[in-house]
This record gives C-alpha cells, structure tokens and sequence, in this order.
C-alpha cells in the first residue's frame, strides 16, 4: 500500500515539474525573443522585407513563410482578416524559409515580381494555384507560369530578373535568420518578437490580440 502511495506521490511530482518547466521555458523563450526584437531588429526585419499595412503601426507581425505550404496559403486570409479588423495596427513583415524541395525557385518568381510591383497580386496568384503545381507527391514547378499572367506581370521579364543574384542572398539571409529565430516550419509567425509557440488559427489571434491591447491600451 505504501509502495503505491510513494509511487503516485512520484507521479504527481513528476508531473508538476515537468508542467513548471514547460511553463519557466516559454516564459524565457519568449524574454529571449523579446530582448531579441529590440536589440537585434534586423533577424526580424530586413531593408529587403515585404511589408504590408501602415509604417506607423505598433504591432509587427513577422511571417516566415514558404510560397509552396499549404498551411501558408491558408493562414494568408486569416491574417488579412486581422488587419482588416484592426486598421493601422498591425503591419505584416514577409520573411522566405523555403523549406520544401525546390521552394526557392518560387520565392524568386516572387522577387521577380517585386521589380514590377506586382508582388501582391503573385503570390495571391500562386497561393491560389498551388494544387496544380506544388503537389507534394508530384511537384510540377513549371507549370506556375501557366497562371502568373492572371497576376497582371510581364513572365518574360521574371523570367530574365529571377535569376538576380541578389535574390539568391536574401533568400540566403532570412534561412540563416530563421534558424537562429528557431523556426523549423511554416508558417513561423512572431508578434513584436514574441513566437506563436503553440500553432494554430485561436493562437495566432490570441497573440496578435494581446500585443494590440499592450500597444493600443485605449
């Protein structure tokens, strides 16, 4: 009787450290990112960053992303939804972790793109045709083409700009940005440096909600 009484005693013990621990390491977690967002603001955002929403916004949104995730495309809407509920308040920083097979070659159709300010209205276009050409089980990237003229581009001119050197930097950069971010998935999002540490659609609002009313106390 004892013996079961020790062990269920251990038991609880055991559970409450490990509940403390999980508990005391995301605290740190995010004082980590925190004292990171301020003292090391380019891991966040780069000069070549794709923004979107009001320069004078108080609550960054840092998204590592990857044009050929699913989970990207679908998380997209969501996140526009939220800037649209809050006007001015939030501002959306696009990082690249093209961490599917041949997912750079997406990005620098994207960059391509940027050159004729229709970045936007690419990967709108590439979220939405996914299915055709990013099938996990049979990726077919050429056929992406097939669909970037709906984004209003110039495809002869992407195709000559994509191959931009410096496109192949910066991808280069935000993957050793995300590494040291600890992202090993995307979507990775981050509000004023703090991670979304458990994934999902409530997470993310609750995250982003509580650094607008941090920010925006009136």
């Amino acid at each position: 009787m004892k013996t079961h009484i020790i062990f269920g005693l251990t038991v609880v013990a055991l559970i409450i450290v490990f509940v403390f621990g999980s508990s005391y390491y995301k605290g740190k977690q995010s004082e980590k990112f925190d004292f990171m967002a301020q003292e090391n603001s380019e891991l966040f955002v780069r000069d070549h960053s794709q923004t979107l929403g009001s320069d004078d916004a108080k609550v960054y949104l840092v998204e590592f992303m990857d044009p050929a995730c699913e989970t990207c495309a679908a998380f997209s809407s969501f996140v526009k939804q939220m800037m649209e509920a809050n006007p001015g308040k939030i501002k959306l920083v696009l990082r690249y972790a093209p961490f599917h097979d041949g997912a750079d070659y997406f990005v620098k159709i994207l960059e391509a793109a940027k050159k004729q300010g229709k970045y936007w209205e690419t990967l709108a276009v590439m979220y939405g045709s996914q299915g055709y050409w990013a099938s996990h089980s049979n990726p077919q990237p050429q056929r992406i083409w097939q669909f970037l003229p709906q984004a209003g581009v110039n495809v002869e001119q992407i195709r000559k700009d994509m191959n931009d050197p410096a496109i192949a930097k910066l991808i280069d950069q935000d993957l050793a940005d995300a590494k040291t971010l600890g992202v090993r998935k995307t979507p990775g999002f981050f509000a004023n440096g703090k991670p979304l540490q458990n994934f999902g659609y409530q997470q993310l609002q609750q995250l982003i909600q509580s650094e607008i009313n941090a920010n925006y106390p009136n």
